[in-house]
Parts: C-alpha cells; sequence; structure tokens
C-alpha cells in the first residue's frame, strides 16, 4: 500500500501551480492577438505540466541534441498551451510568448519548424500522431536511442482515419517508445464530440489495436504522473493515456461551454485572477542522461547504374536498382513502399539493405507521415507506391511542405500507358497536384539513365521532390555520361519548323512522329523535358523563338502539367508561339497501352497530326 509523503504533496502542489501558469499564459497570449484557442489549450495544462516537470527529457538549450525526447502537439490549434510551455522550460521569454500570431513572429497560429524545438507543423488535424510513429520508429530502428516521443493528441481529431492507421503502425511495430495522450475535453469546434467523455470507447478501441490504455482524470497531477511513469515502463508496445478533461478549465465563462472554441475569453484579467494570477516559474527541464550517437550503417560504395543505348528498360526498375545502389554509397538513405514493392522495384532496396527497408502496406498518409518523421531525424527516406495513391496523402504532403520537410516521392504505374488497369489507377493529376505544392520538384524520366542521375540529386536536394516512374519498358536514348539535372532537359533532335515538348512515354511517341514529320519535309525538333519543375525555361523559350510553334504532349490530364509548365516559362517570355497541347481529355478504359495512347490522343499519329497543323501545314 502506497503512502503520500509530505514530499509528494508539495511536487502535487507545484505541478498545478505550473498547470495553472500554462492556462494563464495561455490566456494573455491569446488575448494579446485577440484570436487563438486558448479553452482547447486549458484543457491539456495539466498534463503538459506533469509531463515538463517531472518526465520530459528534452534539453532546451540544445534541441539538436540526438538524444532529446520529442514532443509532438498534434492538435497544434493548441500553440498557446504549447509556446506557453516553452516559456515554463526557459527557453523562450514573455514578450516572446505575447508576439503570439503576430506578422513576422515565429509565434505562429499554429506551431512550425521556424521554432528549433517544433519538429513539424501540425495545424491540421489527424497528421501529429502519424508523424510522431515516424520518429519514434526512427529512434528505435534506425538511431537506435532511447529518447521517448510524446503526442499530444485532441479527442476531435480521433475522428480522422489517418489516426488509426497511426494507432496499427505503432502497435505492429511495437513502439515502446512512443507515448499518445488524448485530450478528451469532450467539445470539438462545432458540439460534443462522437465519444463524448466515454473514456472506455477509447480504451477498448486502443486495446484492440494493441496498445497499453492508461485512462485517467487529466486534472489529477498525481494520476498524471502514475500514468507517464508506466507509459514508461511498457515494454513491447506504445501507451495511450486517454485524459478526461475540462475545455476551458478553471475559467467559469468558458468551461465546458459550447461555442467557446477558437476564441479569446472575453475577460482577460478577470479570467487571470480566477486562475490565481500571474506566475512566471521556470522549469529546468533535464536532457537525457545516456550517452549515445545516432547509429551509422556501414555500406560497402559503389556508384549509380547505367545502361547502355539502345537497351530497354522500365524506368520503375531503374528505380530499384537505383536506390539499392544509392543505398550501398549511403548509409543514411532509407526506403518506404506501400505494399506494391514488387511493382515499384522498391524490393530491390529491401533486398539488399533489409535493415533500412519499411514496409508501410496500404496506408499511404501513414506511409508519407513516416517518410516526414524519418527525416525530422535527418534520414534520406524514399517513399514509394503507385502514383494514383498519393493523393491519400496529399494533405500529409502540403503540410510536409509548411514543415520544411525533406520528402522524397516516387509513384510508379501512371497515366493512361499503364493499360488494362484502367482509370482508378492512371494518376493524371500527379503532375498537377505535385507542382502546387510549395518550393517542390516533379521530374519524369523518359529513360533509365535519366532516372538514375535524377534519384541521385532527390537525395541530394532539400525540400519535397516528386518522380513518376513508367510501367513499361523504354528506350535508353540518353548517353550514360551525359549530365541529367534537376531543372534540365535534352534535345534528341533539333529542327525550326516545329518544336515538340514531350515527358516520359510520350518521348518515345514524339521521336517516331519526328521520323514522319520529316518525310513529309517538316524538321521538327524534340525536347525530352523531363523536369517538369523546374522547367527548362532556357530551352522552352529558345524552341519558341526557333520553331514558331510549340506541340506539348503529356500522358496527364490537360490542367496543370507539362503543357502548364511550357506555358509558365513563355509568359517571362517576349516570344509568344502557338501552342497546342496534347493531353488526356476524356475518361478512359481499359486496354493495351497503344490502344489507350491512340484514344487519347496523344500517341505518334496524334502527334504529326498536331505538329503539321503547328508548322503550318507544309508537307
Amino acid at each position: 500500500m502506497s503512502t503520500t509523503t509530505d514530499a509528494d504533496q508539495t511536487t502535487a502542489e507545484r505541478r498545478r501551480e505550473l498547470g495553472q501558469q500554462l492556462r494563464v499564459d495561455s490566456v494573455r497570449s491569446s488575448s494579446a492577438a485577440s484570436s487563438g484557442h486558448p479553452t482547447s489549450s486549458m484543457s491539456a495544462a495539466d498534463l503538459m505540466a506533469v509531463l515538463v516537470d517531472g518526465h520530459l527529457r528534452l534539453n532546451f538549450q540544445a534541441p539538436d541534441d540526438p538524444r532529446n525526447d520529442h514532443l509532438i502537439f498534434s492538435k497544434g490549434h493548441a500553440s498557446p498551451l504549447y509556446y506557453s510551455v516553452l516559456k515554463l522550460a526557459g527557453a523562450i521569454s514573455d514578450e516572446e510568448l505575447l508576439s503570439f500570431r503576430r506578422f513576422g513572429s515565429k509565434f505562429e497560429g499554429h506551431p512550425t519548424p521556424v521554432l528549433p524545438w517544433v519538429d513539424v507543423a501540425t495545424g491540421s488535424l489527424g497528421q501529429g500522431l502519424p508523424i510522431a510513429v515516424g520518429v519514434a520508429q526512427a529512434g528505435k530502428r534506425l538511431d537506435r536511442l532511447p529518447f521517448r516521443v510524446y503526442a499530444l493528441c485532441g479527442d476531435s481529431e480521433m475522428a480522422e482515419g489517418s489516426m488509426w492507421e497511426a494507432f496499427e503502425h505503432a502497435a505492429f511495430n511495437e513502439l515502446d517508445n512512443l507515448c499518445a495522450i488524448i485530450d478528451v475535453n469532450r467539445l470539438g469546434q462545432t458540439g460534443e464530440t462522437m465519444v463524448g467523455w466515454d473514456l472506455d470507447r477509447y480504451v477498448r478501441r486502443a486495446e484492440a489495436f494493441g496498445w497499453k490504455a492508461l485512462a485517467i482524470d487529466g486534472h489529477d497531477v498525481e494520476a498524471i504522473d502514475q500514468a507517464f511513469t508506466e507509459a514508461a515502463e511498457t515494454k513491447g508496445q506504445p501507451t495511450v493515456i486517454v485524459a478526461r478533461t475540462i475545455k476551458g478549465k478553471g475559467v467559469v465563462a468558458v468551461q465546458d461551454l459550447p461555442g467557446k472554441h477558437g476564441k479569446p475569453v472575453e475577460d482577460e484579467e478577470a479570467a487571470i485572477e480566477e486562475l490565481g494570477g500571474y506566475r512566471e516559474v521556470t522549469v529546468d527541464v533535464p536532457g537525457r542522461e545516456e550517452q549515445g550517437e545516432p547509429h551509422v550503417f556501414e555500406v560497402p560504395g559503389g556508384e549509380l547504374p547505367t545502361w547502355q543505348l539502345g537497351d530497354e528498360e522500365a524506368t520503375r526498375k531503374a528505380y530499384g536498382t537505383t536506390l539499392a545502389a544509392l543505398g550501398s554509397m549511403r548509409g543514411d538513405v532509407v526506403a518506404l513502399d506501400g505494399e506494391v514493392s514488387n511493382s515499384t522495384h522498391a524490393e530491390d532496396f529491401r533486398e539488399a539493405h533489409p535493415d533500412r527497408y519499411f514496409e508501410m502496406y496500404i496506408a499511404e498518409q501513414q506511409l508519407v507521415a513516416t517518410a516526414v518523421g524519418f527525416q525530422v531525424r535527418n534520414w534520406i527516406g524514399f517513399a514509394s507506391t503507385f502514383a494514383a495513391f498519393f493523393s491519400r496523402a496529399y494533405d500529409f504532403v502540403r503540410m510536409a511542405a509548411v514543415s520544411r520537410a525533406d520528402l522524397r516521392l516516387v509513384g510508379s504505374h501512371a497515366g493512361v500507358s499503364i493499360g488494362e488497369d484502367g482509370p482508378s489507377q492512371m494518376a493524371l493529376e500527379d503532375f498537377a497536384s505535385l507542382r502546387a505544392i510549395h518550393g517542390s520538384v516533379v521530374l519524369h524520366p523518359s529513360d533509365a539513365n535519366q532516372a538514375a542521375q535524377l534519384l541521385a540529386a532527390m537525395a541530394e536536394r532539400p525540400g519535397i521532390s516528386y518522380l513518376r516512374t513508367l510501367r513499361a519498358k523504354t528506350e535508353v536514348r540518353t548517353p550514360p555520361d551525359e549530365a541529367v539535372t534537376i531543372g534540365g532537359s535534352r534535345q534528341l533532335r533539333d529542327g525550326t519548323d516545329v518544336a515538340i515538348i514531350a515527358c516520359g512515354i510520350t518521348v518515345p511517341e514524339a521521336a517516331a512522329a519526328a521520323e514522319r514529320l520529316a518525310r513529309d519535309g517538316i524538321e521538327a525538333r524534340i525536347v525530352d523535358a523531363y523536369s517538369i519543375k523546374p522547367i527548362d525555361a532556357e530551352a522552352v523559350q529558345a524552341a519558341a523563338r526557333d520553331c514558331g510553334a510549340i506541340v506539348t504532349v503529356e500522358d496527364h490530364w490537360a490542367e496543370g502539367g507539362l503543357g502548364d509548365a511550357v506555358l509558365d516559362a513563355l509568359a517571362a517570355s517576349d516570344a509568344r508561339p502557338k501552342v497546342h497541347k496534347l493531353a488526356v481529355r476524356k475518361m478512359v478504359g481499359s486496354g493495351k497501352p497503344a490502344e489507350l495512347l491512340a484514344d487519347a490522343e496523344i500517341d505518334a499519329d496524334a502527334i504529326v497530326k498536331a505538329a503539321t497543323a503547328a508548322a503550318g501545314g507544309k508537307s
């Protein structure tokens, strides 16, 4: 039977005071900004007070220490609480806290990694826990360090399917270094959540997924302390603390009341007085005492693969071969795949480097989230699946840009050229969607040598990059010693009557068309635009000046792809050529690749017709 000592009582009282300080500062910062989410912050204040005061091992003065624990606010709108935690830990000043949401302040409406303690941006709900799974998995399998990962989750975001992908993967991978905290304050933005305060339902769900689940009063600091202790002692499975809390706790005017979400309290002074007044306590949060550096994978070295001119190889196969070679050259390269590795050829990496391969199964949101979590710990991750399926995780890619994340995506089996699988698999939107991501790169090599060099460039490039591979084999037209660069292109054939700008599977169609055009007296310049973003603007503008007319051809919808990238390049040019965009413009069905290319009017026949018209009908 345990007994409570005077020291325990003193600790509990101090932690209750720290919780009140976090509430006061959440109120103050939101009032200073005249916006924010103080009530969502107040409900979780006691949880964070105990975590910071007794369990978190994070040296706030050395945020890059690889031994540090990680604290991710999946409920990113509780940013007033997060910033109040930073002040409590002595990491920021009160003046900085009160700059919340002001123009030019680093203390934005939702936390982003412009602050050194923030791993990822989490303003879009349902993302913090999946990314925390990635960070925790990096800790166990890659870094092999004993840090822990804590994710504060809102009960409203438990309606997101991505949260349950995270629950599944965390349990499957036995991530006992992960602790999720669900702040069950019952109220969402417009009313009560589906589960309300039914903690047993959350517990049953979590246990069914294979987690250890602890239901507690989220305002009982002694129960919170015990739960964090039990979580740290649990082996072989992750832990979730299901905490019953009260939204707006401590201020009667907002406590457990609907309609108060996302608004500062109306009477700041009265609220602060009700919470016991202003405090300015700091807590010395220790780092981890265990010594250690991130694990380094020894590699044998090697070089990129090359193919000879005239060889026939699919760029998806070139991806697998090249990635395996990169893994032998660099110990920081890892691969993730969405249970299609025998199609994407990520299996080549798995066979060569099984300790750095991660099977993510059919869970594309978790696939991308894990890749984001890995890059938090500086691992160079390549995530692959069918290009169409990245659309499920588009919000994770969008938020990765907000996180300033380094993310490398490779999508296979795209376009009508995949053939019999039909339109559900064709990813005719990928260029447009990925071009729209801030700072992104979009690549579509037409042969194996291009694919190899572009993948190596992606490994070196910060930010978000996407490479589309082909299902079918294509002829190698790029010499193995020719430089292939992000932002570049290659000219297959010179001509001044018309320029044909193609990418991927349409490059061989354009080459075949050029031969036929030449027999009709039309000399067509063929440009292989393997870099769609950034487009080779110089090559496009030169084609406009020299040829006077341009035909673009792509296995993609007409909107937002190669054709529009070419038009963007011409917008900054004095040249105003005729531009005819060949692209997929109708919903196709199943068929042989050649049949579908013809039906979509992006094959050699269609190119000849369009180029002849663009060249003024010369024949």
